[in-house]
């Protein structure tokens, strides 16, 4: 996957945006100050202990501002890493470092905290047979990036988007009617076999005209209490995939997994990570 998000035209296109964002017509501070002629070198080191996520993506940010820059990899794409942990040298013009830096570090960052935040929760769950799903919570233009940091953490994508899975939710269910209709409407979508289907309940009563109407792979549990989903995987008996979902925390998620759900769907994972602490030291040769 880190071949395809690195080429794909949209993080390319992210890349570009956020550069031109931050250097505009130019970094007035570095060219008073430092010699066009001059080289250094860049060590990008971790504060705190975490997932390193996003180093292709950062490599790219610095070769987007000067292709003769050189690239230094020092530790793995998803290795946990501890305090004062360098985990990458960077060589170039002291400029085009400076130029590059702030990009850089904003993009390793937020997927490092998005990967570090989804192995707290794929580890709360170790020994279940849940499994952690992240959401389309995610920075609007950042979707690729934050569901690859997912995967980095440990978790599963759930859809990339409205065109790759049908999602029957309740304001679907409330234009179609009743949950029947709904499901009846998307039956064709089903039957083509492109896609998978998967109906939203909010209670036990819509989860048994879920059951009886059928016609779906997957029914989400929207803001169950941990009894609530244990009577319904009970009565789900295996017939369908089994998601849970809302308002999960670090606090509840291996009760949640201890239920006997399949999935659980975590939007925190990308609407409320913290980014991981990394900064970027420069050595200068003034020659």
């Amino acid at each position: 996957m880190v071949r395809s998000v690195i080429h794909d035209a949209s993080v390319l296109r992210l890349v570009q945006i956020a550069l031109a964002e931050d250097i505009g017509s130019g970094d007035i501070t570095s060219e008073a100050i430092i010699e066009p002629t001059w080289r250094a070198r860049a060590t990008l080191v971790a504060k705190s202990s975490g997932i390193v996520c996003g180093l292709p993506i950062a490599a790219l940010v610095f070769r987007a501002v000067d292709a003769d820059t050189a690239w230094e990899q020092l530790v793995e794409e998803g290795q946990s890493i501890e305090p004062q942990t360098p985990i990458a040298h960077v060589y170039g013009t002291a400029r085009s470092l400076l130029a590059a830096e702030r990009t850089a570090l904003n993009f390793l960052q937020r997927m490092s905290g998005v990967a570090t935040l989804t192995r707290r929760y794929v580890e709360a769950i170790a020994g279940t047979s849940a499994r952690i799903l992240d959401t389309r919570k995610t920075i609007p233009a950042w979707r690729l990036l934050d569901k690859y940091a997912c995967i980095i953490g440990g978790a599963e994508n759930h859809r990339m988007g409205l065109y790759d899975m049908v999602l029957v939710k309740d304001n679907h269910i409330a234009a179609a009617g009743s949950i029947e209709a709904a499901l009846a409407a998307v039956a064709p979508l089903r039957y083509s076999g492109q896609y998978l289907i998967e109906v939203e309940v909010q209670s036990l009563d819509q989860l048994e005209r879920a059951l009886a109407a059928g016609g779906f792979d997957r029914i989400m549990l929207d803001n169950f209490s941990i009894e609530q989903l244990r009577i319904a995987v009970k009565r789900i008996a295996g017939r369908y995939q089994v998601e849970a979902s809302g308002g999960v925390t670090l606090d509840t998620v291996r009760a949640i997994a201890e239920t006997g759900v399949n999935f659980i769907s975590v939007g925190a994972l990308t609407h409320s990570a913290p980014a991981l602490d990394i900064s970027m030291d420069i050595a200068i040769a003034r020659t």
